[in-house]
């Protein structure tokens, strides 16, 4: 059956919003789910800053998730996620456990200190923005905007010899099946597409690539494994349970094994959600997803890349 790319905003169950601050370079994105989400998560990086991931966890109960934030500011931004967790109450939304509606989310956060002002981060008030904006209108916008615009790639050498980068989509359909993938591409390692290089570390006098890998091995005695960490987001209508899922996101990571070298290094967090999204799920094989994730990974990255150079 034909592969059928389509824009992001078509996936269905999903709606986006972004808010972000141009003095920090640092933001916010939140994936809002108007009809709660089955979800799963790996976190295939050495220094995650998240939270309440555990929940996604499949030895733990099936609980529906409301939302899912990805931002800036290391382990300090994640307190974006109580001003969305508070947006959400306020309409109403979460698990009802009788003496309140507690919203279920998750957050990842990029470590974008050494970009920006280190001292503004992602906070109460971002976070709750970021959610009100996803909950009022749909907009997956790539480049420069909400978590992307503290993300830059190419870090082995420092951020003085890395390249701009940012958050990417991409989506296709296979017949009723849809799949979509968010990445905010912030990497130690260099990005390829295709086999080529299209952005990453530069050398000594910036006027050209370096190789990531190879300084990886130059440096290999000093501790230079900080300011890093990409995160990806897989979004179906596909019904699948959460072992599934995690199934999906095994798959989905040889794309971004092809996108990013060196990848999944201790000094990155890289995560990868895998989310079942809408009210109306289609029966699929997780082997049709997982594979159609690869490859959507693959060009997130790339319009995470390219869209900062538009």
């Amino acid at each position: 059956m034909k592969i059928k790319k389509i824009p992001f905003s078509e996936i269905k169950g999903i709606s986006v919003g972004n808010a972000e601050n141009h003095e920090g370079k640092t933001g916010v994105t939140t994936f809002y789910f108007p009809t709660p989400a089955t979800a799963a998560m790996k976190i295939f990086g050495g220094g995650p800053a998240s939270r309440e991931i555990s929940v996604l966890d499949i030895e733990r109960e099936d609980v529906p998730l409301n939302a899912l934030i990805f931002g800036g500011g290391s382990s300090f931004g994640l307190e974006a996620s109580t001003g969305a967790q508070k947006c959400l109450e306020e309409s109403g939304i979460g698990i009802d456990t009788g003496p309140a509606k507690v919203p279920i989310l998750c957050q990842s956060d990029i470590y974008d200190l050494s970009y920006g002002d280190s001292t503004i981060r992602p906070d109460y008030t971002m976070g709750y923005e970021s959610c009100k904006n996803a909950m009022t209108e749909n907009n997956p916008l790539s480049g420069n905007v909400g978590v992307g615009i503290g993300a830059t790639v190419g870090k082995a050498r420092g951020i003085g010899y890395s390249q701009k980068s940012g958050i990417g989509y991409a989506a296709a359909q296979i017949g009723d099946i849809q799949v979509g993938v968010a990445a905010v591409v912030n990497a130690y390692g260099d990005i390829y597409y295709h086999g080529q290089k299209i952005a990453g570390m530069l050398n000594e006098d910036l006027t050209d690539f370096a190789d990531a890998t190879e300084a990886l091995y130059d440096l290999q005695p000093q501790n230079l494994f900080t300011g890093n960490t990409t995160l990806v987001a897989i979004f179906t209508n596909g019904l699948l349970a959460k072992s599934d899922l995690l199934k999906c996101i095994n798959m989905g990571s040889a794309g971004m094994a092809r996108a990013i070298r060196p990848v999944f290094t201790m000094a990155d967090g890289d995560t990868i959600y895998c989310i079942s999204v809408g009210d109306q799920k289609v029966k699929t094989d997780v082997n049709v997803v997982g594979t159609l994730a690869a490859e959507l990974i693959e060009e997130a990255i790339k319009d995470a890349v390219i869209s900062v150079a538009q």
